[in-house]
Formats: C-alpha cells, structure tokens, sequence
C-alpha cells in the first residue's frame, strides 16, 4: 500500500462469490454519506431486483470489448464466465475531487491494480467456512448444483490470494463484519490526515 495524499482513498473490496462484499459494499454506502460506491460494468444478465446504473452497469459483449479497446478500463477481469471492468473515469473523477471511492472488485482486478501501481488500501473478505459459504450459495436460489460446486473450487482458490491484501475480515455475521469494515475505513482516513498534517508541518 502506498502512502500518497492526494486525493480520496480508492478501498478495494473483494471476496469469493457469496463471501458477503456485495451486501457489505450496500449496507456501507446506506449508512456513510462520505464514501461512495464505484458501479462496475458487466455483460451478465440482470438479477431479480437489481436496476441498471445501481448495482452495475449492465451492457453487451461487444461495448464491453470496445471499452477495452478504448483503455477506458482500470480493470477488468473474466469472473464466471462474464466480464466484469472499473471505468478508469470513475476513478479519476474521485481522485480529482477528493472523495473516497469503494471498489467492489475480485481477486484478478485487484491483481491488475497492483500492477500498475495504484494507491488503494484493500480488503478481503472471507466466509467462517466454506460449508457456511455453501449454505449462503445455495440459499441465494440464483444458481444450480453444478455452478455452486464450480464456484466453491473458484473460491478456495481466491481465498488463497488473502494474503496480499491490507486486511482481512471473517464474515461470520452481517453486523459484526460491516462494524469492522467501518473501522478500518475510519482508521486509514485519520492515518490519511496524519501524513498531510505531517507534510504540512
């Protein structure tokens, strides 16, 4: 983790499918007016409930592979078989003014990330076990058998990468890991404001 100070924070949220960042990212942005939420775009369909703009930008194969022809991604990444990219405009735009962005990102994205030397702090977030993970899966109703066994394999091997992250926080229950989210955002902000006070000194 880098420690520049311009700019918001860029905090990167990842977890294996149904680990939880997705909840976490929405119960954050309800209860924080000075964080906002980076909308990623997708070409997998549409979900029950979900609207175009808030959950993600849903859009087809062919604009996604212009968009990437076009650099317009700050990454990108292939995650059960759709594609999912950050707009490099939403980053920019938050740097520019000066709030923080939460970026709702898988293992490959934040991988991406690092490698072009982006100053983020990063966060994973992992199930109690993977039979808790299987439970909340199934629970979902939104795949079959086959897909959840495809996307525990997935996951034990993302859960793998845990290490190169800044934190880890162990979904055990919603509140108890949303308090710890929270926290660590409060702390990274005042770490933030320290090395500015201390620059400006």
């Amino acid at each position: 983790m880098k420690t520049e100070t311009s700019g918001g924070i860029l905090f990167i949220l990842s977890s294996p499918s149904g680990g939880g960042k997705t909840t976490l990212a929405k119960k954050l942005a309800e209860g924080c007016d000075d964080i906002r939420i980076s909308v990623s775009y997708t070409t997998r369909q549409k979900r029950a409930g979900e609207q175009d703009g808030r959950e993600y930008c849903f859009i087809g194969l062919d604009r996604f592979k212009r968009m990437v022809d076009e650099n317009a991604f700050a990454e990108y990444a292939i995650v059960h078989g759709q594609f999912y990219g950050t707009s490099l405009e939403s980053i920019e735009k938050a740097r520019q003014e000066g709030y923080d962005l939460l970026l709702d990102i898988d293992v490959q994205g934040a991988a991406q990330l690092r490698s072009k030397g982006v100053d983020y702090v990063s966060i994973f977030i992992i199930p109690p076990t993977m039979e808790e993970l299987k439970r909340r899966l199934k629970s979902r109703g939104t795949e079959s058998d086959a897909e959840i066994e495809k996307r525990l394999k997935i996951a034990e091997k993302e859960m793998t990468h845990r290490g190169e992250y800044d934190y880890v926080i162990i979904n055990r229950d919603l509140e108890t890991a949303l308090n710890g989210l929270k926290q660590i955002i409060a702390a990274e902000r005042e770490k933030r404001l320290s090395g500015e006070k201390k620059e400006s000194e």
